[in-house]
């Protein structure tokens, strides 16, 4: 099974830019590429701030924007997003007994366990005790079954100082249920606008660069949050039996392709190369 994970639109209303950059823009190109190259996907998940903030207008050019999508998608909510706003724009969008935007999807490979960690007021991560109660219940009906964890914000400190004080709130008591039920393969998040893959508490996990801005590469304290015009991306995930393998694909990569045993294209290469450093 393959799907495509991207994160971090932060849509503003079309005609606006953020940062110097037009998200808008971003969004369809990486729809474009998706279209042209993973149109065979299972589906696209997006894990929160679709919208940088919470505008109908921005929640109105995405589904816009996603309507040229060739594959279905599953959305997710951030700290940026506005969750009555996004419900009222895809009222499709499953929520659960509470009206929080998470649910259950099924796959060919197993279910997906999506999760909503916005909370009004503040960037951090939440999950109450009744979201929580319900990934636990959903986890004890799947008897243990193996499943797939997304959520907006990262359980876990990953030596961004910048980034991880915003960070799910709740972490212990995530780490706790999780572990009860011994059955999630993988969490998928967003949040951190870079591209970290490692293991928290056994479960293996991974993140995106965002599709407009980037949080830089930093180390230390230091006041506010740094950001760049990294290139954007979004990953190819291929799920087989015992492996999870994930492609980043920096999609508006402009660098040139070529057959690295072809003897004429490495030589003009080289050429180009010399005339470049001249």
């Amino acid at each position: 099974m393959k799907f495509i994970h991207i994160t971090d639109l932060h849509l503003v209303p079309p005609g606006r830019t953020l940062y110097g950059l037009d998200p808008n823009v971003r969004l369809r190109a990486a729809i474009a590429d998706i279209n042209a190259h993973h149109a065979d996907a299972e589906f696209v998940l997006i894990t929160g701030d679709l919208v940088h903030h919470g505008e109908p207008a921005a929640y109105e050019a995405l589904r816009d924007a996603l309507s040229q999508l060739r594959c279905p998608y599953h959305l997710l909510v951030g700290n940026h997003d506005d969750r009555e706003l996004f419900k009222q724009v895809f009222p499709e969008a499953p929520v659960d007994a509470k009206g929080f935007v998470q649910s259950l999807v099924p796959t060919s490979v197993g279910p997906l366990v999506t999760l909503d960690t916005h909370e009004p007021g503040t960037h951090e991560g939440h999950l109450c005790e009744r979201r929580l109660a319900w990934l636990d219940q959903t986890l004890t009906d799947l008897q243990g079954q193996a499943a797939f964890l997304a959520m907006h914000h990262p359980p876990l400190a990953l030596a961004l100082p910048a980034m991880d004080a915003l960070r799910l709130q709740q972490h212990r008591q995530l780490s706790e249920v999780i572990a009860r039920h011994g059955n999630v393969r993988h969490i998928f998040f967003g949040h951190v606008h870079r591209p970290v893959h490692g293991v928290w508490q056994g479960v293996p996990f991974s993140t995106q660069r965002g599709l407009n801005h980037q949080v830089a590469l930093h180390a230390g304290a230091q006041p506010g949050i740094p950001g760049s015009h990294e290139p954007p991306a979004y990953a190819i995930v291929t799920i087989e039996e015992g492996a999870v393998i994930i492609h980043v694909h920096d999609f508006l990569d402009p660098s040139p392709k070529f057959d690295l045993f072809d003897k004429a294209a490495e030589e003009a290469a080289n050429a180009s190369s010399f005339k470049n450093d001249q």
